[in-house]
C-alpha cells in the first residue's frame, strides 16, 4: 500500500513518501518552526476487480476445491463474505490468478 502511488500537490508521488512529508511538517509545526499546518488530503484511485462473474466464481468455490489450490479457509471465507456484500473489493493477482485456475479445473473434470 506504502509504494501506491498518489497525487498530492500536482506531483504524483507513494503513500510512503506522503506520509514520510506530513510527518516532517507535523515535527516543524510541534517544535514552533511553522506556524500553520496544512490538511490537504491526496488524490488517489484505487481499481477494483469485482464483476459479477468473479462475484459467483468466488461462490461457487467449495472449500476442498479452494485447500488443494493452496489456499487456506480463512481466505475463502473472507472472499465469500465480500462476494456476498454489494460493496466493492479488490483481489490480489494471485488470488485472481487462482481462481481462474479453479475454474480450468472445474471445466476440464465436466
Amino acid at each position: 500500500m506504502l509504494n501506491k502511488k498518489v497525487n498530492y500537490q500536482g506531483k504524483e508521488s507513494t503513500w510512503g513518501y506522503f506520509i514520510f512529508l506530513k510527518v516532517i511538517k507535523l515535527a516543524h509545526y510541534l517544535t514552533s518552526k511553522k506556524e500553520k499546518l496544512d490538511f490537504i488530503k491526496p488524490e488517489y484511485e484505487i481499481e477494483r476487480i469485482d464483476p459479477y462473474d468473479i462475484r459467483q466464481k468466488i461462490l461457487n468455490i467449495s472449500y476442498v476445491d479452494w485447500k488443494q489450490l493452496g489456499f487456506s479457509k480463512g481466505t475463502l471465507h473472507y472472499m465469500k463474505q465480500n462476494a456476498k456484500s454489494d460493496k466493492p473489493f479488490s483481489l490480489n493477482a494471485h488470488v485472481l490468478e487462482r481462481v481462474s485456475k479453479w475454474e480450468s479445473l472445474v471445466s476440464g473434470q465436466k
